[in-house]
């Protein structure tokens, strides 16, 4: 899942590594072998097709040895790779070549599709994979002992925020650009983890888990207003609900499907127990005994949600593939031992109010925000300058280079 990994020992027999995810990382698709220059010869210069295939090929082969851990060795290759590919998106060349993926950690599940918006698709998906690893990993210190304690720097999660926004960009721009202009009988082909609902939800989420990450961040500061948290928490819940909404009509078989949905459980019911806990106490502020009946209704809601947050998060880790619970941080950390509490301090101080005035003891409503974070504003690169075509030299294929080509494919 490209995400940092502890270690176990399981009995006295072996260590075996668990994966620990902050982020949530999807399945990490990589290319597979394709043969990219025969069916372009004669149709483009071959110095071109050499330049794609041999690009095409180094992702593939950093991608197999390196487990997809080679992040910055990838993403250099991808930038280098998407000027040349963007030329074959057009000009009547998107369905020479039979472009093949395959999932990285499931090697059964392999796709090929003869048209080059998939391959546009599949490498603007790999950079936003990629990109989501790189924040994990920027959120689980190198030096992190398993004593439960977890020490992250502001400039970490500050760098993680970005890393989600561009994360968030690539998403966006392959759901709302890139498979629109896919012929329907191609869409069929594609793997289920291409998805648009599943691309928009982890979009989306990607924004969730930066506002997370920036209502950490408040709850450190001493600047920051109650004010400022409670609309934080709420802007949370809200990305959360619209990324659970973006998977109600999806095939749920797509690559740890079950897994990202208890995240999103997990993290919904969190940032619902967030919610209610800073709407408490904003409304305990007044001195009207109904506020203060409200604020004690929020914060035993808050409670009871936190609860449940524990369970979606136990589903989470044991839904396949396993990974390690990860240690409190951030807000969280700090609400795991305000919630109860306050829950029950306040409980018990206006218990007397709570028994007379039985008919108030609805939930209030959440505040609704409007939410602050967007993803970054991918566009694509511009088409690399070896496609003018004005300064082509197509050499034409020789009758006996033709029959040789025949004699390979029949092999």
């Amino acid at each position: 899942m490209g995400c940092a990994s502890s270690v176990y020992v399981l009995g006295k027999k072996k260590k075996v590594p668990v994966p620990e995810l902050v982020v949530f990382v999807p399945s990490l698709w990589i290319p597979a072998h394709s043969d990219v220059q025969r069916p372009l010869t004669g149709s483009i210069p071959n110095d071109l097709a050499d330049k794609l295939t041999c690009l095409r090929n180094q992702i593939l082969l950093v991608a197999e040895d390196t487990g997809g851990s080679a992040i910055p060795e990838l993403r250099r290759a991808l930038e280098e790779y998407l000027p040349l590919l963007i030329g074959l998106t057009g000009q009547g060349l998107e369905e020479l070549v039979e472009f093949k993926w395959k999932n990285l950690e499931d090697r059964r599940q392999e796709t090929c599709v003869a048209n080059s918006l998939f391959e546009l698709l599949s490498v603007i998906h790999m950079m936003a994979v990629l990109t989501l690893s790189e924040a994990n990993s920027v959120m689980i210190p190198k030096d992190y002992s398993g004593t439960g304690v977890r020490i992250i720097s502001t400039d970490c999660k500050r760098e993680a925020v970005d890393l989600l926004l561009k994360a968030s960009g690539f998403l966006e721009f392959c759901f709302k650009e890139v498979i629109p202009r896919i012929p329907p009988e191609i869409k069929m082909k594609l793997p289920k983890d291409f998805q648009e609902g599943v691309l928009e939800s982890i979009s989306i989420q990607a924004l969730g888990q930066g506002t997370e990450i920036q209502l950490g961040l408040a709850v450190e500061s001493q600047k920051a207003s109650l004010s400022v948290k409670r609309r934080l928490a709420c802007e949370q819940l809200i990305y959360y609900s619209q990324a659970f909404r973006c998977l109600a009509e999806v095939d749920y078989g797509y690559s740890f499907g079950k897994k990202h949905i208890w995240f999103i459980k997990w993290k919904f019911l969190e940032a619902k127990a967030a919610s209610y806990y800073y709407h408490g106490l904003f409304l305990d502020k007044a001195s009207e005994p109904s506020s203060h009946i409200s604020a004690v209704c929020c914060f035993l809601a808050a409670e009871e949600f936190l609860m449940h947050s524990k369970k979606a998060l136990l589903s989470f880790c044991l839904a396949p593939p396993v990974t390690r619970d990860p240690p409190l941080w951030g807000a969280m950390k700090h609400l795991h031992q305000k919630i109860p509490e306050v829950a029950s301090r306040k409980s018990q101080m206006y218990g007397y109010l709570l028994e007379e005035e039985k008919a108030l003891q609805a939930l209030p409503e959440l505040p609704d925000f409007q939410l602050s974070l967007r993803p970054d504003d991918y566009q694509l690169p511009e088409i690399d300058t070896t496609w003018d075509s004005k300064s082509w030299e197509i050499q034409s294929q020789t009758l006996k280079d033709h029959l040789k080509d025949c004699e390979e494919i029949e092999t």
